[in-house]
């Protein structure tokens, strides 16, 4: 048996073109020779498709276009990811389903079981899980066809499975001797190769029989789907992979034990710098924008940002925007402009320091007798955000904001100003990682200005103003960050790892205390096992310490 891995990119509602592309891609399998074509999780609609599921207009839209694929289908069989109507009298009013379709007709339809309710999963909140799990015959072969999670609950792989039950399992004990997944599976650096062919081989290994696995490609929000879509024999071995964060089709013949297909390799950094530039080329193009804008200050995090939305957008498509203060050194404004000149873009520069007297001439009277401060400081950052922001208006063109991970976590940054933005693209990148970035970009030649890369980091807000003057190195920070926020660690925890205690707690302190700023923040790309927006759900009032 032939089967084509059909690993498409799909926009949310947009169900003429979807229902264009998907009944491309099964003429293309059909010249390919392939006996079944496999598509995604919830291709129909484009995923996530989150509260449009409750609108009945949505899920009927979806169920015509479901109608409009199954009379293209000849020749050739389909498996394909849509919404179907919950028939039971009772549950939530949708399941999560996958079509097989063959002859023109809908053979069986395969409801998904487990409903991930974690990270930016929410799945409970709409669907309705599978009433009965049966396999569908065909050529000879008991396909077992299952959705996305279902996969993820093998009670010897995992070592506490979230489920009670295995659908994977029960397919097996109903005779399945291939199995099929159509997933939906965000991006996280290192997760394809550390987990998610583990498991696949692991379960290929356990029941002696093929997985076919194919995932979604492209950005939506803040998710980006890497595809990586993978065919594994029976033995555990993977004979075909697809392209990684691209469109592509695949045939592979599940009885060939040779390799296929051989998979792409990249470093985790290269994964990363992969899934910006597809999930702002995707944010960008899917919400309808065309140009993007940027404040350049001649740091590290403006300068990572401007180049990845050249790469992703067009050097033509991206404009940056030099507002120095008196604050700001020549040496920042001449590498914003260096920058500009290596990345080929249009850029403006808006001296702001006429602007800040003004405001401080309005407050000489109410601020008389008080120091410099936070606030002065924030003030600079808004009369740069409103700047940009009334180009962004002026022009159409969507602000990227630049502030990373670490800093976004700490609260190193100031709302209504550099927090301004239609998306914060690295806002799940920490500090070092965007060092990391830079230099991957800079390998063929100095796109960042080596004095970017090498001067201490600076919001040069005041004189001779340095990061560190309020934070612990980033690398230390990064390390804290990444125990308290991804793998949840409390303070003594912490501590164990070898970090001081004092500035374990007063990082806690500051990520606790930040959480009404990062409500408040554009979305961002996720790359990291736990980003801050939809998968991370705190309180903004709340009285825990981290112990």
């Amino acid at each position: 048996m032939k089967v084509a891995l059909a690993q498409i990119n799909t926009v949310v509602g947009d169900f003429e073109n979807n229902v264009r592309k998907i009944c491309s891609f099964i003429e293309r399998a059909k010249r390919k020779h392939a006996d079944l074509v496999v598509f995604p999780e919830l291709a129909v609609t484009g995923y996530p498709p989150k509260d449009f599921l409750d609108i009945p207009a949505f899920v009927g839209h979806n169920l015509k276009a479901l109608r409009d694929i199954t009379q293209q289908v000849s020749g050739i069989a389909a498996i394909v990811g849509f919404v179907d109507r919950n028939r039971q009298s009772y549950g939530k009013l949708v399941h999560n389903a996958a079509a097989f379709i063959q002859d023109r007709q809908i053979v069986s339809v395969h409801h998904k079981s487990l409903l991930p309710t974690y990270d930016v999963f929410d799945e409970s909140r709409y669907f309705e899980s599978a009433c009965s799990i049966a396999p569908v015959q065909f050529n000879n072969y008991t396909l077992g066809i299952s959705i996305c999670e279902d996969i993820w609950n093998d009670e010897e792989f995992w070592m506490r499975p979230l489920y009670e039950t295995d659908p994977i399992e029960k397919l097996i004990s109903k005779g399945a001797n291939v199995i099929i997944n159509i997933s939906a599976s965000p991006f996280t650096v290192e997760k394809h190769e550390s987990i998610r062919l583990r498991m696949l081989t692991h379960d290929a290994k356990k029941y002696k029989v093929p997985f076919i696995y194919v995932n979604h490609i492209g950005g939506n929000d803040e998710l980006v789907f890497d595809g990586s879509s993978a065919v594994i024999n029976a033995q555990g071995k993977r004979i075909a992979q697809a392209a990684a964060f691209g469109e592509d089709l695949i045939v592979v013949d599940i009885e060939n034990t040779a390799t296929q297909v051989v998979p792409q390799t990249f470093t985790p950094i290269e994964t990363v710098q992969k899934a910006l530039l597809l999930g702002l080329r995707d944010y960008v193009v899917k919400c309808g924008f065309e140009k993007v804008i940027i404040g350049l200050s001649g740091g590290i995090d403006s300068a990572v940002t401007a180049a990845l939305a050249v790469e992703a957008l067009g050097s033509e498509n991206v404009m940056g925007i030099i507002m120095p203060s008196q604050f700001s050194s020549q040496g920042s404004v001449d590498d914003a402009v260096q920058l500009s000149k290596n990345l080929a873009i249009d850029y403006r520069i808006f001296p702001i320091k006429d602007l800040f007297d003004g405001y401080q001439m309005i407050l000489r009277e109410e601020f008389r007798g008080l120091p410099f401060d936070i606030a002065e400081e924030n003030l600079q950052a808004r009369i740069r955000g409103n700047i940009i922001m009334t180009l962004s208006n002026k022009y159409g063109y969507l602000v990227l904001s630049t502030g990373n991970k670490s800093e976004m976590a700490v609260g190193y940054c100031t709302l209504y100003g550099d927090m301004n933005g239609g998306l914060a693209l690295i806002s799940d990148v920490p500090k070092t990682m965007v060092y990391e970035l830079a230099k991957y970009m800079n390998r063929e030649k100095e796109i960042i200005p080596q004095e970017t890369l090498s001067k201490p980091p600076s919001a040069e807000l005041r004189p001779n103003q340095l990061d560190q003057d309020s934070l612990p190195p980033y690398d230390i920070l990064d390390s804290i960050l990444k125990a308290y926020i991804e793998e949840a660690k409390c303070i003594e925890e912490i501590v164990r790892m070898g970090f001081d205690e004092t500035t374990v707690r007063d990082v806690i302190q500051k990520v606790n205390r930040n959480e009404y700023k990062r409500r408040q923040a554009a979305p961002g790309i996720k790359v990291t096992s736990k980003a801050f927006g939809s998968g991370r759900r705190m309180p903004i009032a709340h009285k825990f310490t981290g112990e």
